[in-house]
């Protein structure tokens, strides 16, 4: 399944509970995470859908380095020769095959990560990105360091359109809100993460939850300030 959530930006349900992101681009698409290890079918199905071809995706930009958005990417690159960047706080885990004990502040999710089916082959990045950069011919895709989740999550701001996508910063799923706090590697750093968010954004995209679309932005924007609020 795709649909539009923006000018120039289509969420792709890679499974039930996770979305990836196609931006268009000044030279073809950037890929905002992939997904499990079959995510790289449904993501060619749908370029297919859009009237494209694989090697329409430039380049494949990871959130962060956990199993559920970077299992995929390796064989996704090597399908369409995209280029993967990552924040270099999050690259090492790429290279590990799987997240570090370090990687999760409780025992929960030391110990998922334990499991087999929760690590990947390992493979290199092909570069990394920072806060504050604007992606190449990306069409004003801007990488905000967010902290907490992982050392080197981001979220990415479409500037054009004003919409923001989250990663695993904040999840919908049934309502909005921190993921888990044993399957960050610091919880604290969160609130203070997303406080970096840009003002009047329009367009919320998850990783895991429905998008929130055409103005409907205000459950989001009314969660940020309630989780700045003072204790």
């Amino acid at each position: 399944m795709h649909n539009r959530i923006a000018h120039g930006v289509t969420l792709i349900a890679t499974s039930k509970r996770d979305n990836a992101f196609l931006v268009d681009g000044d030279d073809g698409f950037t890929l905002i995470d992939v997904g499990w290890a079959k995510a790289p079918q449904s993501l060619l199905s749908a370029v297919a859908d859009l009237g494209r071809k694989p090697s329409d995706i430039r380049r494949i930009v990871l959130t962060h380095a956990h199993p559920d958005h970077v299992q995929g990417a390796a064989q996704l690159r090597d399908l369409t020769g995209a280029q993967i960047l990552i924040h270099p706080a999050d690259e090492p885990w790429l290279d590990a095959g799987r997240v570090p004990p370090e990687g999760r502040s409780g025992f929960v999710g030391r110990a998922i990560d334990r499991l087999p089916k929760l690590h990947w082959t390992p493979f290199t990045a092909d570069a990394t990105v920072n806060d504050g950069e604007l992606i190449q011919e990306s069409n004003g895709l801007r990488v905000v360091h967010t902290p907490g989740h992982s050392p080197g999550h981001i979220v990415l701001v479409h500037e054009p359109t004003h919409t923001v996508l989250l990663g695993d910063a904040v999840f919908n799923r049934g309502a909005i809100a921190l993921g888990p706090a044993a399957l960050a590697a610091d919880p604290d750093l969160r609130r203070a993460s997303l406080a970096k968010l840009p003002t009047g954004l329009r367009t919320i995209g998850f990783a895991h939850g429905a998008p929130l679309t055409e103005g409907n932005a205000d459950a989001f924007h009314a969660f940020l300030e309630a989780l700045q609020a003072p204790a």
